[in-house]
């Protein structure tokens, strides 16, 4: 008699891509897509070869970044603040990066840079608003801007209620990163002299 085989049980293995078959866009990639009407480039980030989606904007977020946007423009001067623009992370890095912070303080008037993005050298500070998307902002974001050397990084957290700010950029990561409560106050490195609550963009 012949025995009928019975079906074994496979145990199931991770979802991946074999080895070598992913490949990294980068920004060329990005704006050949854009100009054939297949990438809506504003609905994304190109971080580390990747487009990111970026996410909704509740209307907190939107709240928090006008009142920031409004008292770094007090701060450092309407043409030297811009909100949500490429910057430049370096050569070793623009090739597959071109991220876009909420908020960017210039070095130079925003004039000088009508035909190019600023760059880490043009940079005093980058600032991000994180209402649902705190590892991203302070994992790989954090990474990146410390690896492009950007002197200073903040992240106002708003499921936490608070700011964390990086400073001094050392390879991958910053040595400098303190978390200020919602009513402490924080001062740029830039502007010691002018200082902000998180609680401050709330009201």
């Amino acid at each position: 008699m012949i025995k009928e085989a019975m079906p074994a049980v496979v145990e199931s293995h991770p979802a991946q891509l074999p080895p070598g078959v992913r490949r990294r866009l980068t920004r060329a990639d990005c704006a050949a897509l854009e100009a054939a009407g297949l990438l809506e480039s504003e609905r994304f980030e190109l971080i580390d070869g990747e487009l990111i989606p970026k996410v909704p904007k509740s209307p907190l977020h939107s709240f928090a970044l006008l009142l920031l946007i409004e008292w770094l423009r007090e701060v450092f001067g309407s043409r030297h603040v811009l909100q949500e623009v490429p910057i430049e992370l370096g050569e070793h890095l623009s090739r597959t990066n071109e991220p876009e912070p909420d908020a960017i303080v210039l070095r130079r008037s925003a004039a000088s840079f009508r035909n190019t993005s600023p760059g880490p050298s043009d940079l005093l500070l980058v600032a991000e608003i994180s209402a649902t998307s705190q590892s991203y902002d302070l994992g790989a974001k954090a990474a990146l801007y410390a690896s492009g050397g950007i002197p200073e990084y903040w992240v106002l957290d708003l499921r936490d209620m608070r700011m964390i700010v990086h400073r001094n950029p050392d390879g991958e990561k910053y040595s400098s990163i303190v978390a200020y409560a919602v009513d402490e106050a924080v001062s740029p490195l830039a502007a010691q002299a002018s200082s902000i609550r998180l609680q401050d963009l709330m009201q």
